[in-house]
């Protein structure tokens, strides 16, 4: 009763081939669903927001390539680029702990910039982090931002007693104090300016090195003094992107082996405040270092060890021995803080020293500073003529209309820099006039100049709440000592590789020749791909921020093709009514999308 007509050994058969036969046909309508899911147009009803992903990419470098072509030719049928995993929102490629811990430790080789091969690194989207939200406008992002964008509380934790930042509700609140100036920065750069010219626009540029969250450089805005704060990346603290984020000039940089990326004789004042940086170590190589940043006439103050610290006796001495050794004047040492000023000229050798310093040989790479490594000899000013020294160059305001007298482009000639000036005073009118940007509003405070010749665009913002990073490319002539000579700021860099900054950093993104910056100079041929250029620019733009491209029709036709699968919003408009040649300018509008 109840049982099968068959015998026992074909109902054992019939059991097991049922199974077999669920299992294969589960297994094949997988299989089935899996190439209909990323093959065909159904998946795109299945995608988050409506929105299409591509073939998932990975390290595998024929897979990358063939990614890579879909997104060229069109074939990727308007798909856009995944986005990384979650884990990867605060992503910098150059700076990653996880490949450079396996570096040398020597000088603190391991801490500066290493970046992987292009086949090495996933083509994906950073995405923000849950919670992430349009950031706080400047102004008050110097006292305030969105705990959700950067919920990173080591520092609010460890520094909040001596007013760094803290935690309350939905904000971090940043006093303005650091570790030297517990009670304000405001309240130090005060006592800096009982002996050093703060006021009067004497000193423009400044370095602060190891600047925790940038709020020297901040409070010194209030002067008319502009700040590159950097420091080390670190993976638990995020300082620097806490900077930006409150919209302070900043920057990731370690120094270790190499120079930092910028000209020489550049900065009016170097700050180090607890940096922690061995000034003395290796025969003195990073004061030399200092000294090759340092303007004729500039100031260099050091708050903290070794300055008169328990237990860096040695330390201090040394300190004091290499500045006498270059001729620096000590103006004062007060309580921890120490200040000098350096020569206007060559005003001494370096003689016999317990350093062995000694002058360059050849100072004609004195602004080279892109890979370079750092040198043990002294660079002389009076190897490169022109005004540049503190007394000598304009002060600000006037220093940014002023022709710079050093920058090897401008030798035969001022015609083409006034030409610049004048027509980039143009064309920003025509941006804010036409190309809706919100240029002069709070929407926009960082902003990025990809391919900044002689700071041109910048000089034209004077008058907006904004800052601007020039960046003058590797390849191209080094015309950056022209930009920090007219009061601006920026970096040599090389768009082949990622930038040293946090994610989601700038407001807009602003390339003149954007083919340019990866080709060749001498043979015209590209070094890397333009698509890699674009993923990396959508890393380090801030949601609903802007990229502005002026380039040949064809040129923007491909960066507009593209813009799609890197989920860009693009606009295509013609150049100012009275400018010549064939130049397109292009509008992107990046998409706050989220995981």
């Amino acid at each position: 009763m109840g049982h099968s007509n068959f015998p026992p050994w074909k109902r054992t058969n019939t059991r097991q081939w049922r199974l077999i036969d669920l299992i294969s046909i589960a297994f094949f309508s997988l299989l089935f669903l899996f190439f209909i899911f990323f093959y065909t147009t159904i998946s795109d009803s299945l995608a988050v927001s409506g929105r299409r992903a591509v073939v998932p990419s990975t390290v595998d470098p024929q897979q990358r390539n063939r990614l890579v072509v879909e997104i060229e030719t069109g074939l990727s049928n308007g798909r856009t680029i995944e986005a990384c995993s979650a884990d990867e929102v605060d992503h910098m490629p150059c700076e990653d702990p996880r490949r450079n811990s396996q570096l040398s430790r020597e000088m603190n080789y391991y801490r500066e910039r290493h970046c992987p091969p292009p086949e090495e690194t996933p083509l994906c989207l950073i995405p923000p982090p849950s919670g992430y939200r349009i950031p706080v406008r400047w102004p008050e992002s110097m006292h305030k931002i969105w705990h959700s964008n950067m919920p990173h509380n080591k520092i609010a934790d460890r520094k909040g007693h001596q007013g760094w930042m803290k935690r309350e509700g939905e904000h971090f609140i940043f006093p303005g104090g650091g570790t030297m100036f517990p009670d304000g920065a405001e309240q130090y750069i005060e006592k800096l300016g009982q002996y050093i010219p703060i006021k009067g626009g004497v000193l423009r540029t400044a370095l602060d090195m190891g600047c925790g969250v940038a709020s020297f450089g901040g409070y010194l805005l209030a002067q008319n003094i502009l700040t590159m704060s950097f420091a080390p990346r670190d993976s638990h603290k995020s300082q620097i992107q806490f900077a930006l984020e409150r919209g302070i000039p900043a920057f990731v940089a370690m120094l270790g082996t190499r120079r930092l990326p910028f000209p020489a004789f550049g900065f009016d004042l170097v700050h180090c405040s607890r940096c922690l940086i061995p000034f003395t170590a290796y025969n003195a190589t990073y004061f030399i270092e200092v000294d090759r940043l340092l303007r004729p006439g500039g100031y260099l103050v050091i708050s903290g060890p070794p300055v008169r610290w328990p237990k860096q006796e040695k330390e201090w001495s040394d300190l004091q021995a290499v500045a006498k050794a270059l001729c620096y004047e000590q103006i004062t040492v007060d309580g921890n803080t120490a200040i000098w000023k350096k020569p206007g000229e060559d005003s001494c050798l370096p003689n016999q020293n317990e350093f062995g310093l000694e002058l360059c040989d050849d100072s004609g790479d004195l602004s080279q500073a892109w890979y370079f490594k750092l040198k043990k000899c002294v660079s002389s000013m009076s190897s490169i003529k022109g005004d540049y020294g503190i007394g000598t160059i304009p002060k600000w305001p006037e220093r940014l209309t002023a022709v710079p007298s050093r920058s090897t482009l401008l030798k035969t000639g001022v015609d083409k820099y006034e030409d610049d000036t004048q027509q980039w005073i143009k064309r920003v009118a025509h941006y804010k006039k036409s190309l809706n940007i919100k240029l002069g509003t709070p929407s926009i405070r960082n902003v990025m100049d990809m391919n900044a010749l002689f700071g041109g665009f910048a000089a034209a913002l004077k008058s907006d709440p904004v800052w601007v990073m020039n960046v003058v490319p590797a390849q191209k002539p080094p015309t950056l000592d022209a930009v920090f000579d007219r009061g601006l700021i920026g970096v040599y860099h090389d768009w082949c590789e990622p930038f040293s900054t946090y994610p989601r950093t700038y407001d807009l993104i602003h390339a003149v020749s954007i083919e340019s910056l990866i080709k060749d100079p001498a043979s015209g041929k590209s070094r890397c791909n333009i698509i890699d250029m674009m993923v990396e620019i959508d890393r380090i733009l801030r949601p609903e921020g802007k990229v502005v491209v002026r380039d040949a029709p064809e040129v923007i036709d491909k960066v507009a093709h593209i813009a799609h699968a890197v989920r860009w919003k693009s606009k295509i408009y013609d150049q100012e009514p009275d400018s010549h040649g064939r130049e397109k300018i292009l509008v992107l509008t990046k998409t706050l999308w989220k995981l």
